[in-house]
């Protein structure tokens, strides 16, 4: 199994949108890339902790490739808004691609590059990608939050 892990607006749908896909594992939603050790989720919805709501995907790579996983992220969200998704506002709330090595950096990358040069998106792609730190699993009661309370939830896009 390998692992990616995508920022994308309020990580209920992103983990939902991601779990309908062959070769996906399991997912875990938390907080990555911020400066505060084990934030709680109060804690991030504030802004202030410098942490992405984000989903941790495990896949088989035999089944999908991270290519195809960072398609499926464009695909899923507006990558050209800055720091907010739909009615998500905030630093928290930022498209971010964050890469565990070298491969997936660069395949990040060079996918910007032909998202970009598709000109499918009236203004340019603002995700970012950052190197993965640590990845705090958010509570229980965010895990398959869609699956458990439906589609009235926060969804992306």
């Amino acid at each position: 199994m390998a692992t990616a892990i995508f920022g994308a607006g309020c990580f209920w749908g992103v983990e939902a949108f991601f779990e309908k896909f062959e070769g996906v594992t399991a997912t875990t939603v938390g907080y990555i890339g911020g400066h505060l050790e084990n934030p709680s989720y109060e804690d991030v919805k504030q802004g202030n902790t410098g942490h992405a709501e984000a989903v941790r995907i495990e896949y088989n790579p035999a089944v999908i490739t991270y290519a195809k996983l960072v398609n499926i992220f464009f695909e899923a969200h507006d990558p050209t808004q800055v720091n907010r998704q739909g009615i998500d506002v905030g630093h928290q709330y930022r498209s971010v691609i964050f890469y565990t090595d070298a491969s997936q950096k660069y395949i990040a990358e060079e996918k910007i590059k032909e998202w970009s040069a598709k000109g499918i998106f009236k203004r340019s792609i603002a995700t970012q990608v950052e190197e993965a730190t640590s990845f705090f699993e958010a509570e229980e009661h965010h895990q398959k939050y869609i699956q458990k309370h439906g589609s009235a939830a926060c969804s992306i896009g």
